[in-house]
């Protein structure tokens, strides 16, 4: 039986990006990060990769999307997407959280100065918020995915005690205020190919999402919270 061909759907960020992956190779990648243009280069990204590799739709094992947290426009336009070809190709749909894909792709790109760092993606929210999480060096999750307001403190328990790698595009607004000789920022941006490992794994496990009743998850109770 040959791998998996898994198409994977990143639209978190600002960056859209779309994958094909067989098993853990990636196959295709396209993506562009000059601005929340998710709608228009989507369905035209997937169209490219699947000509380009000579696959249609229903040579599909499945379709990952990216779960959220992250722009609730953007993670709306990828989910809708990742939808519209599970409902027509009747394909299953996997979720992979963006701040998973975030640390794997550090992991796969060996990024990561020692083996016992860890790793704390960062998605931008607003002001000095963001969504973030913590990972260990081999992508096991160590503190669940929450939202966080950055200040001086931040992080503070943690840097006394392991080094940090903190990437994404929330983690450039932090690195003024979060100062400390184990903080170590690295310029990452999300991307499809981050999606491959996680998504295998959760297929492998046939850990599928309901396609007609799942949603993005957009961390809401925070942003309402912080309105009052």
């Amino acid at each position: 039986m040959s791998a998996p061909l898994i198409l994977h759907i990143e639209t978190s960020t600002a960056v859209c990006s779309v994958a094909l992956s067989q098993g853990l190779q990636l196959l295709a990648l396209k993506e562009d990060s000059e601005g929340r243009n998710h709608a228009r280069q989507l369905a035209v990204f997937i169209d490219e990769i699947l000509k380009e590799q000579q696959f249609s739709v229903s040579q599909l094992d499945a379709v990952s999307v990216s779960e959220g947290p992250g722009s609730y426009t953007g993670l709306r336009v990828g989910v809708s997407t990742a939808k519209g070809i599970c409902y027509g190709a009747q394909k299953p749909l996997i979720a992979v959280n963006s701040l998973q894909s975030l640390a794997c792709l550090a992991i796969e790109n060996h990024l990561l100065p020692t083996d016992d760092c860890l790793i704390v993606p960062m998605i931008d929210a607003r002001r000095m918020e963001v969504y973030t999480a913590v990972f260990d060096a081999f992508g096991k999750t160590v503190h669940a995915t929450e939202a966080k307001i950055i200040d001086v403190d931040s992080f503070h328990a943690l840097l006394a005690k392991h080094k940090l790698v903190f990437l994404g595009d929330g983690a450039e607004k932090c690195s003024n205020i979060i100062i400390d000789e184990n903080a170590v920022f690295i310029a990452l941006q999300a991307s499809a190919s981050g999606m491959i490992k996680p998504a295998l794994a959760a297929f492998t496990r046939r850990k599928f999402v309901d396609t007609a009743y799942f949603e993005p998850f957009y961390l809401k109770d925070f942003v309402i919270k912080e309105k009052v």
